[in-house]
């Protein structure tokens, strides 16, 4: 058995295609095949459906797919502890981020990235569900997303900030009008564009405004944040958005903040396997992000606005 094995198999369940599999790992279709059929001969079992194409993995060669993913994250875990008795770091880190904190997950780049210049980082924007599952298929290294109690149970748990939630309005408008909507009960007749109605920031909001009583009136839904920020300012809306969003856009001008009363929050943070030791590099961006008190931080943008 070889690790290139291995390689192969968890490629094909990712690219869920033969000939994709094989341009990703720079092989001939051909090689790729066979070396998934010596596998299955070494092991006895039959790992791959095949027919014109693709069709699936077995009941059995879905358990090997589990074990040959847990294998190359260990070995890949091995080179990062080989690399940090180096001193210097060198990696990969794969992070998979919620939608609401794409925009501030460069803070935590940037103080791991103070103390070990050598790590590479790639990011993924998910669902927190689609993290949980990603992290199980060691697909992931990190989550970056909200902690709810299922979520905690059986990963280590890193708990960085609680969001809150705010109105934001473009800045031209009266400032008098906007001093009554602090609350999510006075916000009927507001012209409002918010995430997409499937993601679960979207589904907290519409509970929130379910229990004053609100049907919004909701004129534009986008999976960016970046372009829900870009409706407010050009088409002179409103949104709902996590207040740590002010540290992207906080003294750009164009938008004002008021924090919605009764308050929602949700707590947000990092989510790691659970080993008894952890991974150099998913060690390297857990401390570092313990030091960096993002809750004053945006908590003051917050009151600034």
């Amino acid at each position: 058995m070889f690790i290139r094995q291995l390689n192969y198999l968890v490629t094909l369940a990712r690219e869920q295609h033969f000939a994709r599999a094989a341009e990703v790992c720079n092989v001939s279709q051909p090689a790729l095949s066979s070396a998934i059929r010596s596998l299955e001969n070494e092991l006895g079992l039959v790992i791959v459906r095949r027919g014109r194409r693709f069709l699936g993995f077995t009941e059995e060669g879905e358990r090997v797919l589990g074990w040959a993913r847990q294998t190359l994250a260990t070995l890949e875990h091995m080179r990062q502890d080989a690399s940090a008795a180096r001193v210097q770091l060198a990696g990969t880190l794969r992070i998979g981020v919620i939608p609401t904190t794409m925009p501030v997950v460069s803070l935590l780049l940037a103080s791991c990235r103070a103390e070990h210049a050598g790590i590479r980082y790639s990011l993924r924007s998910l669902s927190s569900d689609a993290i949980l599952r990603q992290l199980d298929d060691f697909e992931l290294d990190l989550g970056f997303t909200y902690l709810d109690h299922d979520v905690q149970a059986g990963f280590a748990v890193s708990p960085l900030y609680r969001e809150r939630y705010i109105l934001v309005s473009p800045a031209q408008g009266d400032a008098g009008a906007r001093a009554g909507l602090d609350r999510w009960d006075a916000m009927g007749g507001l012209e409002l564009c918010l995430l997409d109605a499937s993601m679960q920031n979207r589904q907290v909001i519409n509970a929130a405004f379910r229990r004053a009583g609100v049907q919004p009136t909701v004129i534009a839904e986008a999976d960016s944040l970046l372009t829900l920020l870009a409706t407010v300012q050009h088409v002179q809306v409103h949104s709902v958005l996590p207040h740590s969003l002010l540290s992207v856009v906080h003294g750009s001008g164009p938008f004002a903040a008021t924090l919605l009363k009764p308050e929602l929050t949700r707590e947000i943070g990092l989510i790691a396997r659970n080993a008894p030791v952890m991974p150099p590099l998913v060690a390297a961006l857990w401390d570092s992000a313990q030091r960096l008190d993002l809750q004053s931080r945006f908590d003051a943008l917050l009151e600034g606005a």
